[in-house]
Protein backbone atom coordinates (compact mmCIF):
# COMPACT_ATOMS: atom_id res chain seq x y z
CA UNK A 1 0.00 0.00 0.00
CA UNK A 2 1.26 3.37 -1.21
CA UNK A 3 1.24 5.88 2.28
CA UNK A 4 0.54 9.79 1.55
CA UNK A 5 1.10 12.62 3.82
CA UNK A 6 -1.25 16.05 3.48
CA UNK A 7 -0.18 19.11 5.48
CA UNK A 8 -2.16 21.88 7.34
CA UNK A 9 -0.98 24.06 4.12
CA UNK A 10 -2.66 21.20 1.80
CA UNK A 11 -5.77 19.53 0.75
CA UNK A 12 -6.44 16.25 -0.87
CA UNK A 13 -8.30 14.90 -3.74
CA UNK A 14 -9.05 11.04 -3.26
CA UNK A 15 -9.76 9.16 -6.43
CA UNK A 16 -11.13 5.55 -7.27
CA UNK A 17 -10.50 4.16 -10.36
CA UNK A 18 -9.87 7.41 -12.04
CA UNK A 19 -13.27 8.77 -10.52
CA UNK A 20 -13.20 11.85 -8.05
CA UNK A 21 -15.20 10.30 -4.15
CA UNK A 22 -14.06 13.25 -1.26
CA UNK A 23 -12.08 15.91 -0.51
CA UNK A 24 -9.53 14.70 2.32
CA UNK A 25 -8.21 17.03 5.23
CA UNK A 26 -4.35 17.24 6.70
CA UNK A 27 -3.08 13.75 7.56
CA UNK A 28 -1.87 10.61 6.76
CA UNK A 29 -3.52 8.22 4.20
CA UNK A 30 -2.72 4.58 2.97
CA UNK A 31 -3.97 3.99 -0.49
CA UNK A 32 -5.71 0.98 -2.21
CA UNK A 33 -5.40 -0.76 -4.98
CA UNK A 34 -7.55 1.50 -7.33
CA UNK A 35 -7.31 4.69 -5.32
CA UNK A 36 -5.29 7.75 -5.35
CA UNK A 37 -4.93 11.20 -3.77
CA UNK A 38 -3.48 14.47 -5.52
CA UNK A 39 -2.61 16.78 -3.22
CA UNK A 40 -3.27 20.95 -3.75
CA UNK A 41 -2.03 23.32 -2.26
CA UNK A 42 -4.19 25.93 -0.31
CA UNK A 43 -2.73 29.36 -1.73
CA UNK A 44 -3.18 28.30 -5.08
CA UNK A 45 -6.31 28.06 -6.79
CA UNK A 46 -7.57 24.76 -7.38
CA UNK A 47 -6.90 23.03 -10.40
CA UNK A 48 -6.60 19.02 -10.55
CA UNK A 49 -4.96 17.40 -13.27
CA UNK A 50 -7.44 14.34 -13.29
CA UNK A 51 -10.61 16.47 -12.94
CA UNK A 52 -12.75 19.56 -13.80
CA UNK A 53 -13.42 22.10 -11.96
CA UNK A 54 -16.97 22.08 -12.62
CA UNK A 55 -17.17 18.53 -11.57
CA UNK A 56 -15.05 18.59 -8.18
CA UNK A 57 -17.79 21.56 -7.57
CA UNK A 58 -20.52 19.51 -7.57
CA UNK A 59 -19.37 17.59 -4.60
CA UNK A 60 -21.54 19.37 -2.28
CA UNK A 61 -19.09 18.75 0.89
CA UNK A 62 -15.74 20.48 -1.31
CA UNK A 63 -18.25 23.05 -3.06
CA UNK A 64 -19.17 24.27 0.91
CA UNK A 65 -15.23 24.62 1.67
CA UNK A 66 -14.69 26.89 -1.19
CA UNK A 67 -14.43 30.94 -2.57
CA UNK A 68 -15.83 30.74 -6.56
CA UNK A 69 -14.71 33.48 -8.03
CA UNK A 70 -15.89 33.90 -12.17
CA UNK A 71 -14.15 36.58 -14.26
CA UNK A 72 -16.17 37.86 -17.57
CA UNK A 73 -13.88 38.97 -20.85
CA UNK A 74 -14.09 42.71 -19.70
CA UNK A 75 -13.24 42.22 -16.36
CA UNK A 76 -10.62 41.72 -13.85
CA UNK A 77 -10.84 40.37 -10.30
CA UNK A 78 -8.42 42.21 -7.31
CA UNK A 79 -8.25 39.14 -5.03
CA UNK A 80 -8.36 39.77 -1.30
CA UNK A 81 -6.29 36.98 1.34
CA UNK A 82 -7.84 37.37 4.75
CA UNK A 83 -8.87 41.28 3.85
CA UNK A 84 -5.53 41.69 2.25
CA UNK A 85 -4.63 42.42 -1.33
CA UNK A 86 -3.49 38.93 -3.03
CA UNK A 87 -3.21 39.79 -6.83
CA UNK A 88 -5.50 39.63 -9.92
CA UNK A 89 -7.05 37.17 -11.84
CA UNK A 90 -8.08 37.76 -15.63
CA UNK A 91 -11.05 35.69 -17.41
CA UNK A 92 -11.83 32.51 -16.15
CA UNK A 93 -13.57 30.72 -13.13
CA UNK A 94 -11.62 30.39 -9.67
CA UNK A 95 -11.95 28.41 -6.79
CA UNK A 96 -9.76 28.84 -3.52
CA UNK A 97 -9.96 26.38 -0.30
CA UNK A 98 -11.89 29.00 2.07
CA UNK A 99 -11.70 27.17 5.14
CA UNK A 100 -7.96 28.34 6.25
CA UNK A 101 -7.96 31.72 4.65
CA UNK A 102 -10.37 33.82 3.60
CA UNK A 103 -10.64 34.57 -0.01
CA UNK A 104 -12.59 37.93 -1.28
CA UNK A 105 -12.98 39.35 -4.70
CA UNK A 106 -13.65 42.76 -6.19
CA UNK A 107 -14.59 42.54 -9.91
CA UNK A 108 -13.72 45.34 -12.26
CA UNK A 109 -15.21 46.35 -15.97
CA UNK A 110 -12.26 47.14 -17.85
CA UNK A 111 -13.93 47.69 -20.61
CA UNK A 112 -12.79 51.13 -20.70
CA UNK A 113 -9.18 51.86 -19.36
CA UNK A 114 -10.57 54.43 -17.19
CA UNK A 115 -10.13 53.07 -13.15
CA UNK A 116 -12.93 53.38 -11.32
CA UNK A 117 -12.41 55.96 -8.01
CA UNK A 118 -13.27 53.12 -5.54
CA UNK A 119 -9.87 50.82 -6.60
CA UNK A 120 -6.70 53.43 -4.90
CA UNK A 121 -3.60 54.03 -6.20
CA UNK A 122 -2.28 52.29 -3.54
CA UNK A 123 -4.17 49.47 -4.59
CA UNK A 124 -3.36 49.52 -8.29
CA UNK A 125 0.16 50.31 -7.62
CA UNK A 126 0.37 46.63 -5.53
CA UNK A 127 -1.02 44.98 -8.71
CA UNK A 128 1.63 43.36 -11.25
CA UNK A 129 2.45 45.49 -14.41
CA UNK A 130 0.63 43.35 -16.60
CA UNK A 131 -2.76 44.72 -15.46
CA UNK A 132 -2.42 48.30 -15.99
CA UNK A 133 -0.63 51.24 -17.67
CA UNK A 134 1.28 53.16 -15.42
CA UNK A 135 1.79 56.78 -16.43
CA UNK A 136 4.12 59.17 -14.36
CA UNK A 137 4.19 63.29 -15.38
CA UNK A 138 6.75 65.36 -14.26
CA UNK A 139 5.62 68.32 -12.63
CA UNK A 140 6.90 70.36 -15.59
CA UNK A 141 5.14 68.27 -17.90
CA UNK A 142 1.63 68.13 -19.65
CA UNK A 143 0.30 64.30 -20.77
CA UNK A 144 -1.62 63.61 -24.08
CA UNK A 145 -3.82 60.43 -23.73
CA UNK A 146 -5.26 58.66 -26.56
CA UNK A 147 -7.44 55.78 -26.36
CA UNK A 148 -7.02 53.87 -29.89
CA UNK A 149 -5.25 56.77 -31.21
CA UNK A 150 -8.02 59.11 -30.61
CA UNK A 151 -7.01 61.71 -28.11
CA UNK A 152 -8.87 61.87 -24.84
CA UNK A 153 -7.36 64.44 -22.44
CA UNK A 154 -4.39 66.32 -21.03
CA UNK A 155 -2.91 64.46 -17.50
CA UNK A 156 -1.49 67.13 -15.41
CA UNK A 157 1.76 66.06 -13.15
CA UNK A 158 1.06 63.04 -10.92
CA UNK A 159 0.81 58.99 -11.36
CA UNK A 160 -1.90 57.61 -13.53
CA UNK A 161 -3.03 54.31 -14.07
CA UNK A 162 -5.56 52.88 -16.87
CA UNK A 163 -6.61 48.97 -17.22
CA UNK A 164 -4.89 47.16 -19.77
CA UNK A 165 -8.41 45.44 -21.69
CA UNK A 166 -9.01 45.46 -25.21
CA UNK A 167 -8.72 49.88 -25.70
CA UNK A 168 -4.93 50.66 -26.88
CA UNK A 169 -3.86 52.88 -24.47
CA UNK A 170 -0.81 55.85 -25.84
CA UNK A 171 0.64 58.74 -24.45
CA UNK A 172 2.97 61.13 -25.09
CA UNK A 173 4.74 63.93 -22.96
CA UNK A 174 5.26 68.00 -23.60
CA UNK A 175 7.17 69.96 -21.76
CA UNK A 176 5.64 72.89 -20.69
CA UNK A 177 8.98 74.62 -19.40
CA UNK A 178 10.91 77.55 -21.20
CA UNK A 179 13.11 75.97 -24.09
CA UNK A 180 15.69 77.10 -26.30
CA UNK A 181 15.71 76.63 -29.87
CA UNK A 182 19.46 76.83 -31.27
CA UNK A 183 20.31 78.32 -35.15
CA UNK A 184 23.59 77.91 -35.76
CA UNK A 185 26.05 78.56 -38.44
CA UNK A 186 23.39 79.58 -41.01
CA UNK A 187 25.59 81.33 -44.15
CA UNK A 188 23.72 84.34 -45.54
CA UNK A 189 24.88 86.78 -48.63
CA UNK A 190 24.64 90.46 -47.48
CA UNK A 191 23.58 93.41 -50.19
CA UNK A 192 27.30 93.64 -50.83
CA UNK A 193 27.77 90.10 -51.49
CA UNK A 194 29.93 89.00 -48.47
CA UNK A 195 29.07 85.38 -47.02
CA UNK A 196 28.45 85.76 -43.36
CA UNK A 197 27.56 82.89 -40.76
CA UNK A 198 24.83 84.01 -37.93
CA UNK A 199 23.85 81.96 -34.60
CA UNK A 200 20.80 82.91 -33.46
CA UNK A 201 18.84 81.96 -30.65
CA UNK A 202 15.10 82.10 -29.31
CA UNK A 203 13.40 81.27 -26.30
CA UNK A 204 9.78 79.70 -26.17
CA UNK A 205 7.12 77.78 -23.97
CA UNK A 206 4.32 76.00 -25.88
CA UNK A 207 0.97 77.75 -25.01
CA UNK A 208 -1.66 74.37 -26.36
CA UNK A 209 -0.22 71.42 -25.80
CA UNK A 210 -3.24 69.98 -27.73
CA UNK A 211 -3.21 71.72 -31.28
CA UNK A 212 0.49 71.88 -31.38
CA UNK A 213 0.29 67.49 -31.82
CA UNK A 214 -3.08 67.76 -34.20
CA UNK A 215 -2.89 71.06 -35.98
CA UNK A 216 1.02 71.49 -37.33
CA UNK A 217 3.86 69.16 -38.02
CA UNK A 218 7.09 69.42 -35.83
CA UNK A 219 6.81 73.13 -35.21
CA UNK A 220 10.28 72.97 -33.81
CA UNK A 221 11.20 72.92 -37.28
CA UNK A 222 8.38 75.24 -38.60
CA UNK A 223 9.79 77.79 -35.81
CA UNK A 224 13.56 77.30 -37.52
CA UNK A 225 12.60 77.89 -40.84
CA UNK A 226 10.63 80.71 -40.20
CA UNK A 227 13.42 82.24 -38.00
CA UNK A 228 15.86 81.49 -41.33
CA UNK A 229 14.02 83.40 -43.24
CA UNK A 230 13.73 86.14 -41.34
CA UNK A 231 17.65 86.59 -40.87
CA UNK A 232 17.79 86.09 -44.88
CA UNK A 233 15.08 88.88 -45.44
CA UNK A 234 17.51 90.88 -42.99
CA UNK A 235 20.92 90.17 -43.78
CA UNK A 236 20.15 90.44 -47.81
CA UNK A 237 18.70 93.94 -47.54
CA UNK A 238 22.04 95.51 -45.81
CA UNK A 239 25.78 95.85 -46.48
CA UNK A 240 28.18 94.44 -44.25
CA UNK A 241 29.50 97.28 -42.22
CA UNK A 242 25.70 98.18 -41.85
CA UNK A 243 25.10 94.88 -40.25
CA UNK A 244 27.46 95.05 -38.10
CA UNK A 245 26.76 98.13 -36.36
CA UNK A 246 23.01 97.41 -36.58
CA UNK A 247 23.22 93.94 -34.56
CA UNK A 248 20.16 94.95 -32.06
CA UNK A 249 18.34 96.08 -35.00
CA UNK A 250 18.72 92.62 -36.60
CA UNK A 251 17.75 90.96 -33.33
CA UNK A 252 15.08 93.10 -33.15
CA UNK A 253 13.52 92.46 -36.81
CA UNK A 254 13.81 88.48 -36.13
CA UNK A 255 11.85 88.44 -33.21
CA UNK A 256 9.19 90.58 -34.23
CA UNK A 257 8.71 88.25 -37.31
CA UNK A 258 8.76 85.24 -34.70
CA UNK A 259 6.37 87.05 -32.63
CA UNK A 260 3.58 87.80 -35.08
CA UNK A 261 3.40 84.01 -36.00
CA UNK A 262 3.16 82.54 -31.85
CA UNK A 263 -0.69 81.60 -33.07
CA UNK A 264 0.76 79.25 -35.56
CA UNK A 265 3.16 77.34 -33.82
CA UNK A 266 1.21 77.92 -30.79
CA UNK A 267 3.83 78.79 -28.47
CA UNK A 268 4.85 81.99 -27.12
CA UNK A 269 7.72 83.31 -28.39
CA UNK A 270 9.70 85.19 -25.14
CA UNK A 271 13.05 86.71 -26.34
CA UNK A 272 15.39 85.94 -29.43
CA UNK A 273 18.42 87.57 -30.24
CA UNK A 274 21.79 87.31 -32.99
CA UNK A 275 24.39 85.19 -30.21
CA UNK A 276 27.77 85.87 -33.37
CA UNK A 277 27.97 86.87 -36.71
CA UNK A 278 31.18 84.68 -37.84
CA UNK A 279 33.03 86.09 -40.86
CA UNK A 280 34.79 84.65 -43.16
CA UNK A 281 38.90 84.61 -43.23
CA UNK A 282 39.83 87.15 -45.43
CA UNK A 283 37.24 89.78 -44.35
CA UNK A 284 38.33 89.19 -40.87
CA UNK A 285 42.29 89.64 -41.86
CA UNK A 286 41.01 92.93 -43.68
CA UNK A 287 38.80 94.32 -40.63
CA UNK A 288 42.06 93.41 -38.41
CA UNK A 289 44.25 95.41 -40.64
CA UNK A 290 41.86 98.42 -40.89
CA UNK A 291 41.41 98.31 -37.17
CA UNK A 292 44.88 98.24 -36.24
CA UNK A 293 45.17 101.45 -38.56
CA UNK A 294 42.99 103.24 -37.17
CA UNK A 295 44.10 102.48 -33.53
CA UNK A 296 47.57 103.57 -35.03
CA UNK A 297 45.71 107.13 -36.09
CA UNK A 298 44.58 107.63 -33.18
CA UNK A 299 47.76 106.64 -30.79
CA UNK A 300 49.55 109.17 -33.30
CA UNK A 301 46.65 112.13 -32.29
CA UNK A 302 46.69 111.32 -28.56
CA UNK A 303 50.97 111.40 -29.07
CA UNK A 304 50.98 115.08 -30.98
CA UNK A 305 48.07 116.37 -28.61
CA UNK A 306 50.11 115.49 -25.05
CA UNK A 307 53.74 116.75 -27.43
CA UNK A 308 51.52 120.22 -28.03
CA UNK A 309 50.14 120.08 -24.31
CA UNK A 310 53.68 119.69 -23.24
CA UNK A 311 55.24 121.92 -25.08
CA UNK A 312 52.73 125.00 -24.44
CA UNK A 313 53.19 123.91 -20.36
CA UNK A 314 56.92 124.77 -20.92
CA UNK A 315 56.66 127.93 -22.98
CA UNK A 316 54.20 129.14 -20.11
CA UNK A 317 56.65 127.60 -17.53
CA UNK A 318 59.82 129.71 -19.42
CA UNK A 319 57.77 132.47 -19.36
CA UNK A 320 57.14 133.15 -15.64
CA UNK A 321 60.40 132.01 -14.87
CA UNK A 322 61.73 135.16 -17.35
CA UNK A 323 59.35 137.59 -15.92
CA UNK A 324 59.66 136.05 -11.98
CA UNK A 325 63.80 135.92 -10.58
CA UNK A 326 62.66 134.55 -7.70
CA UNK A 327 60.83 131.58 -9.10
CA UNK A 328 63.54 131.21 -11.23
CA UNK A 329 65.65 130.37 -8.68
CA UNK A 330 63.75 128.32 -6.99
CA UNK A 331 63.17 126.15 -10.45
CA UNK A 332 66.67 126.12 -10.16
CA UNK A 333 67.26 125.23 -7.07
CA UNK A 334 64.73 122.07 -7.48
CA UNK A 335 66.65 120.70 -10.72
CA UNK A 336 69.90 120.95 -8.49
CA UNK A 337 68.25 118.72 -5.80
CA UNK A 338 66.98 116.27 -7.99
CA UNK A 339 70.10 116.23 -9.66
CA UNK A 340 72.27 115.96 -6.37
CA UNK A 341 70.30 112.99 -4.89
CA UNK A 342 72.52 110.68 -7.83
CA UNK A 343 75.43 112.62 -6.65
CA UNK A 344 77.74 110.74 -4.39
CA UNK A 345 79.77 113.61 -3.00
CA UNK A 346 80.35 117.80 -3.91
CA UNK A 347 83.64 119.39 -2.55
CA UNK A 348 82.99 123.32 -2.33
CA UNK A 349 84.60 126.50 -0.67
CA UNK A 350 83.78 129.20 1.17
CA UNK A 351 85.04 132.27 -1.25
CA UNK A 352 81.75 132.46 -3.13
CA UNK A 353 77.99 132.08 -3.47
CA UNK A 354 77.25 128.36 -2.76
CA UNK A 355 74.30 127.99 -5.05
CA UNK A 356 76.76 129.64 -8.07
CA UNK A 357 79.46 127.29 -6.90
CA UNK A 358 77.17 124.42 -7.45
CA UNK A 359 76.02 125.41 -10.63
CA UNK A 360 79.38 125.87 -12.41
CA UNK A 361 80.04 122.03 -10.96
CA UNK A 362 76.91 120.54 -12.48
CA UNK A 363 77.88 122.19 -15.85
CA UNK A 364 80.87 120.88 -15.86
CA UNK A 365 82.97 124.15 -14.90
CA UNK A 366 85.94 124.41 -12.76
CA UNK A 367 85.17 126.53 -9.47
Amino acid sequence: MKKIIITEKQRGLLFKNGKFIKMLEAGKYLLAFGKSIEVLPLDQPIASKSCALETLLENKELASRVAICEVGDNELAIHYVNGKLFGALKTGKYAYFNDVDKHEFKLVDISTPEVDESISTATLAKLPPLYYYKIEVAEYEKARLYFDRKFVKLLDSGIHYFWKGTTKVDFDFVDTRLTQMDITGQEILTADKVSIRVNFVANYRITDCIKIATEIDNFEEQMHVAAQLALREYIGKYKLDEILENKDEMSKFVFEKLKSRENDFFVNIVDAGVKDIILPGEIRDIMNTVLVAEKRAQANVITRREEVASTRSLLNTAKLMDENKTLYKLKELEYVERICENVGSISLNGNSNILAQLTQVLNGNNV
